[in-house]
């Protein structure tokens, strides 16, 4: 509510903070922070937001700041009845800012009469400067595009000149950078150094921080090829932090590339059940449903992403594989023709035209993919190959995955569009050199607790 509208990241981080310390107390159901934001200035009456995220109570306020002082309201409303079980207004400074969270925490499981097991968890401290650039950093890095995270980057390392040993700081920082890594900002070599590098000062600062051991997983994972030490790496962050979301959606990315898709597959959904309008947690069903031959599974969960976020990069190609793969190769080009994303639509575009028969569109389209992102897509080349029955052009492409090395190698043993080069004599070999082969994988020691409910 403050007059300065850029502060909105300031209410948005407060709100997710207390979000996360709810979620904390095992007693309690929090519906996560996507779902719940989606609601932010639309209006929906309490017992409408309540029945759309299959909660009983919701706790909704206002921040207001100005300089140094703040005023924040909280009300944790009854949804059935509509009735106010209790309600505060803080006129304080900033100071004051980690201690009104821990306040307002301890007033929702008072009314809640919920009987805590252990010590009632309590937030993160730092200086209230860093705290706030904090909160601005991780808001433009969700943003996923080059000058958001060299924004985000920037205030991140503000934040860390005033409190060096912020663990949260070091945490996100390297997030930005595997991201950076993913989306092709930064070199997948140079991406995954400098997370290493800040994940291993989180852990420095506090080695029970559950998500820096998920960024040294996926590091582990993709950029190592050391899928052994991305396990310990995931079950300590499980052990540490079973409730986190982000623990457990790169968990299932971790399962899928064992090749446990059945277990992953579970973790999928039980995220949507959580989250059921994030449009990560909607990706990543998707891909590992049609990486299990649930086509329609997956088509339905790409509409859905879609219909919450029509300009988000790789949705409208993912769509077009399940499509594609379904038999459906018409409706897969129309989609793949709506691709926000060069580099996915370019990858798509091949292997539609060789279900539709069109090889000279198909040889075209695929030269110009390899001129433009032989490199970065070197993997993702070698399943077009295989996918359009060019076995050996396929282990040609493998071979300089390899080379260079790919982090699209790390999804290899689930990638359906394999498929048809998986009895080729070649095929376990290939496995076998990168660490891959059926008994290789079962040898990883991993352990999946009882799923959140």
């Amino acid at each position: 509510m403050s007059e300065d509208k850029e502060q909105g990241y300031f209410s948005d981080g407060i709100s997710e903070e207390l979000l996360n310390l709810l979620s904390k107390i095992p007693q309690l159901k929090v519906a996560a922070r996507t779902s719940s934001f989606s609601f932010k200035g639309k209006g929906v009456e309490v017992p409408e937001i309540a029945r759309q995220l299959h909660v009983a109570n919701v706790l909704e306020g206002s921040v207001r700041r100005s300089g140094d002082q703040l005023r924040i309201t909280a009300q944790l409303i009854r949804a059935a009845e509509g009735y106010h079980l209790w309600s505060e207004t803080y006129d304080r400074k900033m100071d004051d800012i980690f201690k009104i969270q821990d306040e307002i925490a301890g007033e929702v499981v008072k009314e809640l009469k919920v009987k805590l097991l252990g010590a009632a968890p309590k937030v993160r401290t730092t200086d209230p400067r860093a705290y706030a650039l904090y909160l601005q950093a991780r808001e433009l890095g969700r943003q996923s595009n080059a000058e958001a995270f060299t924004k985000s980057d920037a205030l991140y390392r503000q934040a860390l000149e005033i409190d060096p040993r912020y663990a949260p700081a070091w945490d996100q920082l390297a997030n930005n950078f595997i991201n950076k890594a993913n989306n092709g900002v930064l070199s997948s070599q140079e991406g995954y150094a400098r997370a290493r590098e800040a994940a291993e000062k989180a852990l420095a600062i506090d080695p029970d921080y559950a998500l820096a051991h998920t960024r040294l997983g996926m590091i582990a994972m993709y950029g190592d090829n050391d899928l052994a030490g991305a396990a310990r790496h995931f079950q300590w962050a499980l052990a540490l932090d079973p409730t986190d979301l982000d623990v457990l959606r790169n968990t299932a990315t971790f399962l899928s590339s064992l090749g446990r898709l059945d277990e992953a597959l579970a973790l999928d959904e039980a995220m949507v059940r959580r989250d059921p309008v994030n449009v990560t947690a909607l990706n990543n069903l998707g891909v590992d449903q049609r990486s299990a031959g649930r086509y329609d599974a997956a088509i339905a969960s790409f509409r859905t992403l879609l219909s919450l976020s029509p300009n988000r990069g790789g949705a409208h190609a993912q769509l077009g594989n399940a499509l594609m793969l379904k038999g459906d190769a018409t409706a897969a080009l129309a989609e793949i023709e709506q691709e926000k994303s060069e580099m996915w639509r370019m990858i798509g575009l091949p292997m539609v035209y060789c279900a539709l028969g069109r090889k000279a569109d198909a040889d075209a389209a695929l030269n110009a993919l390899i001129a433009k992102y032989e490199k970065e897509a070197s993997c993702d080349i070698a399943y077009v190959y295989a996918f359009c029955g060019d076995a050996d052009k396929a282990f040609e492409r493998l071979d300089k995955a390899v080379a260079y090395q790919d982090p699209g190698l790390g999804g290899i043993v689930a990638e359906n569009l394999f498929d048809k080069i998986h009895s080729d004599p070649r095929w376990l070999p290939f496995l076998r050199k990168i660490g891959k082969a059926p008994d290789q994988l079962a040898k990883i020691e991993f352990k999946m607790p009882p799923l959140p409910q």
